[in-house]
């Protein structure tokens, strides 16, 4: 029977990797849809869209069956719980890759092309989060993770600044509301891909460490 647990762990742990390639590809997919302009990009977010939620529901099965088989220990609990939470914030992450694409889509209709802002920069570290997470579960990494959660004042402060940037766009030209309110909601998307980055983070943390984490740096150094 312990075997078998220790099958069906490694076979859990390799799924997570999947569902964490699978979320980076849609995002940098959404990501160069409103870089590029890109209708192919948008069309591969949707497509990636469909294998995600599949793999949520493989990986949320795989958790129940693991846990029928015996008690887990304290530390495989930890790791059964972590990849529990982690399958819910990659699955989400994937729908705020979809809304990113969205309203990329909705940007290509849009008479002119709006200035893009904060966003690549936002883009660039909520990707470098991404990397840094999957790389910190991959290899049971507790620092790789604390450098993810460096990373979420910046995209928070950039989204701060990027939407008082659009609301003066909007006062000066209210002819440009439409693609700049969809500049504001990929901001808040990619904002909110951070947050749920940083709660990955703080799940590795939590089964390599058994504690809890603040998700602001500053605070972890306390």
């Amino acid at each position: 029977m312990e075997r078998r647990f220790e099958k069906e762990l490694e076979k859990l742990k390799a799924n997570v990797l999947r569902m964490f390639d699978s979320v980076d590809l849609s995002l940098r997919a959404s990501i160069d849809a409103v870089l590029l302009n890109s209708q192919d990009h948008i069309t591969q977010v949707f497509d990636i869209e469909k294998t995600i939620n599949a793999m949520e529901l493989e990986i949320d099965n795989g958790v129940v069956d693991i846990l029928a088989l015996q008690q887990p220990v304290a530390s495989d609990l930890r790791l059964i719980l972590a990849i529990l939470k982690i399958n819910n914030d990659l699955e989400r992450i994937g729908d705020h890759a979809v809304n990113i694409a969205q309203s990329a889509e909705r940007l290509i209709k849009t008479p002119e092309r709006e200035p893009l802002l904060e966003i690549p920069e936002m883009a660039k570290h909520a990707l470098q989060m991404l990397t840094d997470a999957i790389h910190s579960f991959k290899e049971l990494d507790a620092q790789q993770a604390q450098k993810v959660l460096e990373h979420d004042d910046a995209i928070d402060t950039m989204n701060r600044n990027l939407l008082a940037e659009v609301a003066q766009l909007i006062k000066a030209d209210q002819t440009t509301i439409e693609g700049n309110m969809e500049i504001a909601r990929i901001s808040r998307n990619l904002e909110r891909v951070a947050d749920l980055t940083t709660n990955i983070a703080e799940e590795v943390i939590f089964y390599l460490q058994a504690r809890f984490v603040k998700h602001h740096a500053t605070e972890e150094k306390k």
